[in-house]
């Protein structure tokens, strides 16, 4: 689908096609004028969906001349695919890729300034990207994991891992998914067992009424948990920012401030707080927001603002009295 360049929403729903025939719902954020534009490529956490936070950041991104493009990943969300809310990192990681494809189709989108966004679980996609593929100008990764053994053993849900064998099992024989809650208190079985569980799952609760379940299914962990793009850091090719907040409970510190170090064209910002102080609601959202936006303006170009003809014309001289 083509979205005509001269389209005056804000915000234009559009079903990418895959390879597996489910289709990518994504939100297309348009910016004054009829580019090409620079775009930001954005998708969610583990368990996520677009309307759950991500829309703040769209926003700004468009008011800053930069179209930017949410969308839910295959099984979740708005996107097709069965069944729900099973997590597949290849499977993620291609959505990026199918995404960032189409957007370079586009007549209004710049194919030369594509920018890859993640949150949370997404910056381990994000980090992968950075190292693999040559469409992107410049990628941003806020509180990301980029270590699954490392977040596993931080944050283990209790009695997760047999759960996780226990579904696989049942999937080979055709059975619905165990689900696992996303949030939580210490203790409880969920994603997300932490102190700040419940004020993440009040943030990332669409504003919207649009359905969210706040699950995976248990099988996602063995996706996940043995994956470690950390040690690819040092291939990064593109800029990279990473907002690494000072207290994250859910996605490793050390590893991401690894990728900081090791990655030869990374940026560094320290946010307040914990994991989910980087969203709107949290404590370093004002923060993060501005040093994403001075991170792209200073790595892409936005289109020039079209001038009406009208203003192009040299005011006339005062003639003499």
């Amino acid at each position: 689908m083509t979205i005509p360049n001269n389209s005056s929403a804000k915000r234009i729903t559009v079903q990418i096609p895959t390879s597996s025939g489910d289709a990518i719902e994504a939100w297309v954020y348009l910016p004054k004028g009829s580019g090409p534009h620079p775009a930001v490529v954005m998708a969610h956490g583990i368990g996520g969906i677009k309307a759950g936070g991500l829309a703040p950041f769209a926003e700004r991104f468009r008011e800053e001349g930069f179209a930017a493009i949410a969308f839910d990943y295959r099984n979740f969300g708005g996107s097709g695919g069965q069944p729900r809310e099973v997590l597949s990192v290849p499977r993620q990681r291609a959505d990026y890729s199918t995404v960032i494809g189409w957007a370079v189709e586009q007549p209004y989108i710049d194919p030369r300034q594509i920018i890859a966004w993640g949150t949370s679980f997404a910056g381990m996609h994000v980090l992968e990207l950075a190292v693999s593929d040559n469409r992107l100008a410049a990628a941003v990764a806020q509180a990301p994991l980029t270590d699954g053994l490392a977040a596993a053993m931080m944050s283990k849900p209790k009695n997760g891992f047999g759960l996780a064998l226990l579904d696989r099992v049942g999937s080979l024989f055709g059975r619905q998914p165990i689900y696992i809650p996303g949030h939580g208190r210490p203790g409880d079985l969920s994603i997300g067992a932490t102190p700040d569980g419940p004020f993440g799952e009040k943030l990332m609760t669409p504003e919207d009424g649009t359905p969210w379940h706040d699950r995976v299914a248990a099988r996602s962990l063995l996706s996940f948990f043995w994956r470690g793009p950390v040690r690819r850091a040092a291939s990064v090719r593109v800029p990279f920012l990473l907002v690494v907040p000072e207290a994250d409970s859910i996605a490793p510190v050390p590893a991401a401030l690894e990728v900081a170090r090791k990655a030869p064209r990374a940026e560094l910002f320290r946010s307040v707080g914990g994991h989910y102080d980087v969203y709107q609601g949290g404590a370093s959202f004002a923060d993060v927001l501005r040093t994403e936006v001075d991170f792209l303006h200073r790595h892409v170009k936005t289109a020039a603002p079209v001038v009406p003809p009208e203003a192009q014309r040299t005011p006339a001289r005062g003639g003499a009295g």
